[in-house]
């Protein structure tokens, strides 16, 4: 009797529990970015989260077989890594200077939906009705669960840039996350993680320079220096996960889970901010939890 298929089928859990945790992990890291983006800056604190978490990703990368990329493969994973982190960031920081909190983060829940296109698109992953409807789903939770803030109106002339850019933001996550597959499949998933980290770090590095120039870092409080470490480590560890569920199931299916970003930032607002539970927030993630399992049928 053939194993492949119990293989096959753990495989999948796998890659949707690494998928799962990095969508928790990116909620709690908003939170914890929020706390201390006053003491850092944006972009200060964008290559503090990177340079530790490539830091971390080093010295595993350095411990394990040499690899040999080829040098085109090498500059398009460098590419990725600077969509992946730099472009995408700086694209949802513009977009929260210029709309609500909420509405970001319903926005940029459409990047399961948005990778599903592009992955059927490309001849990927097959556009099923159930992964389509799983995707809605999800992005009905995460409007539920952001509750009434989302409904507010858009104001000023400006806010379209907003809404444009944390959609591009969106739409970079997507892309890369289909067009890492090619890669993750052809080398080491940790070398691939110390790579892209690595180009991300280059890049961000010349904006926190010019942030410092305009706002030098006066110094962390202790809680803020323990906020960045969270972020940094708990960042190179989960973007790890995350190319090992890309490339362990189909893109659309791994990012369904970010889905659980924006219900995990309001229950860490719960527990430790004292916020309300609310209707809405528990049907909102009743709805993603359907929606996933949707997504994965």
């Amino acid at each position: 009797m053939s194993t492949a298929a119990p293989v096959s089928s753990r495989i999948s859990l796998l890659a949707a529990g690494a998928a799962a945790a990095t969508g928790v992990q990116v909620g709690a890291a908003l939170v914890a970015s929020r706390y201390v983006v006053e003491q850092t800056g944006p972009a200060t604190l964008a290559l503090l989260r990177y340079a530790i978490g490539f830091l971390i990703l080093l010295g595993p990368a350095l411990l394990a077989p040499a690899v040999r990329f080829a040098p085109r493969d090498l500059v398009l994973i460098a590419v990725l890594g600077i969509g992946q982190f730099a472009l995408l960031v700086l694209l949802l920081n513009i977009g929260l200077h210029y709309t609500t909190a909420a509405r970001a983060a319903l926005l940029f829940a459409t990047m399961p939906l948005i990778t599903l296109g592009l992955a059927a698109l490309l001849g990927h992953e097959r556009l099923g009705l159930a992964k389509g409807l799983g995707g809605l789903l999800t992005l009905l939770g995460v409007g539920l669960a952001l509750g009434e803030a989302v409904l507010n109106p858009l104001t000023g002339p400006d806010a379209w840039i907003g809404v444009l850019a944390v959609l591009g933001s969106a739409t970079t996550g997507a892309i890369c996350s289909v067009l890492y597959r090619p890669y993750l499949r052809r080398y080491p998933i940790l070398k691939i993680s110390t790579v892209a980290m690595a180009a991300a770090v280059l890049a961000l590095a010349p904006l926190a320079l010019m942030e410092q120039q305009a706002a030098p870092l006066q110094g962390l409080e202790l809680s803020g220096v323990l906020a960045v470490l969270f972020i940094g480590i708990s960042s190179g560890v989960f973007y790890f996960l995350w190319l090992w569920a890309l490339g362990h199931a189909p893109a659309s299916r791994v990012a369904v889970f970010l889905s659980l970003s924006p219900p995990t930032a309001a229950l860490l607002g719960i527990l430790l901010l004292g916020e309300p539970v609310t209707l809405s927030l528990l049907a909102g993630i009743a709805a993603i939890v359907a929606g996933i399992v949707l997504a994965h049928r």
